[in-house]
């Protein structure tokens, strides 16, 4: 049996902790489904209760915003497909969760209006407005130079490493959001169980982070 060389293990490593990271992703998923339908009663955006309306606020954060980020930096691992369609997959889901985003952040704002509460009060608050602005700089920023009207190759080139090193600060910039806010919640919990979940969440957005991650490192190293 022929033994398999550097690039060839690099390649295979690459893509068990791009397996796991999509592991991670779906167990953070069931976790914070688990935590908002269980525990904090569901979420519904349209409700009297200002409670059930914040709750679609960390839903919609986690599962459209955080996930779909990840995956979206992921994509090339992904989908075997043609560039230029990894490409397109990328863009979409990071636009997907672009809207997805403001409309989560809106969310909040609403809750903060229905229960009479100050905005942009906690670091959580604060972060989440860089994030969100800077994460939206950061797709018309990969728009306009590698999609349309697209720059000069060279131009492309140059911006490539800026871009994916932008992203990963930014992705990791969601992640910081997300365990402030998830630790806000942690403080009091309504019971033990309750507490439990929120951190094991925490944990497993923080570890799906450094997937995402590696993957990236991975992949550059690889090709």
């Amino acid at each position: 049996m022929a033994l398999m060389g550097p690039g060839a293990s690099m390649v295979l490593f690459a893509r068990h902790v791009t397996t796991a990271a999509h592991i991670l992703a779906l167990v953070v998923a069931i976790l914070m489904i688990v935590w908002v339908v269980h525990y904090q009663g569901g979420a519904n955006i349209n409700s009297e209760d200002s409670n059930t309306v914040f709750n679609v606020h960390p839903l919609v954060m986690c599962l459209g915003f955080i996930l779909m980020i990840g995956e979206a930096i992921m994509v090339y691992k992904t989908f075997p497909m043609h560039r230029i369609g990894q490409k397109m997959i990328h863009m979409m889901l990071q636009f997907f969760a672009l809207v997805l985003g403001i409309f989560g952040i809106y969310v909040a704002f609403k809750y903060h209006s229905m229960s009479e509460t100050q905005n942009m009060t906690t670091l959580h608050s604060w972060l989440g407005i860089c994030t969100i602005c800077l994460f939206g700089l950061q797709w018309l920023f990969g728009f306009l130079v590698f999609w349309c009207p697209k720059a000069p190759e060279m131009t492309r080139e140059m911006a490539a490493p800026v871009h994916v090193t932008a992203g990963i600060g930014i992705f990791f910039m969601t992640i910081c959001t997300a365990e402030t806010g998830l630790m806000e919640k942690s403080i009091a919990p309504n019971s033990l169980s309750e507490g439990q979940v929120i951190n094991f969440t925490g944990l497993f957005i923080l570890l799906f982070g450094v997937a995402v991650t590696v993957t990236v490192a991975l992949r550059r190293i690889s090709v």
